[in-house]
């Protein structure tokens, strides 16, 4: 069997500011998804760096966000993602036929400090274990 040349799902994260919830759950998945979905993460009015309290919180979990940079959201990034997730943050996407679109009602974590943070990181990583076994086969 070539699942090699398989192509790897695709999913897009999408808040208004790209620093907190959809950076959270991109690193989630890259790590959580061991390689096996393409990650990407966006957001129309994206923020000059990460959350702190985010990067903390996941730090806590070993997982670094550090290095990330929030993103501007592009159509031609809605084109390319099989499945896009928006974080309740009202923003809103291009729709395209043949994609699966969710919104993710969760808390902001902006101004908020990692005690307040965590919640919803648990929140977020509940939700990318449920992502990542519907859009994966069942390993034999």
């Amino acid at each position: 069997m070539s699942t090699e040349n398989a192509k790897k799902p695709s999913v897009l994260f999408v808040c208004v500011h790209n620093a907190g919830r959809s950076q959270m759950a991109a690193a989630f998945l890259t790590t959580l998804g061991e390689g096996r979905i393409e990650v990407r993460s966006a957001g129309s009015q994206p923020a000059d760096t990460v959350n702190p309290a985010a990067v903390e919180a996941m730090a806590e979990l070993g997982i670094d966000m550090s290095a990330e940079i929030p993103k501007v959201l592009t159509t031609e990034a809605v084109k390319e993602s099989d499945v896009v997730i928006t974080m309740g943050c009202g923003d809103t996407c291009p729709i395209f036929p043949g994609k699966r679109y969710e919104d993710w009602e969760l808390a902001d974590p902006a101004g908020q400090g990692v005690d307040s943070v965590r919640p919803i990181r648990d929140d977020i990583k509940a939700r990318i274990e449920e992502l990542i076994a519907s859009l994966t086969p069942a390993a034999t």
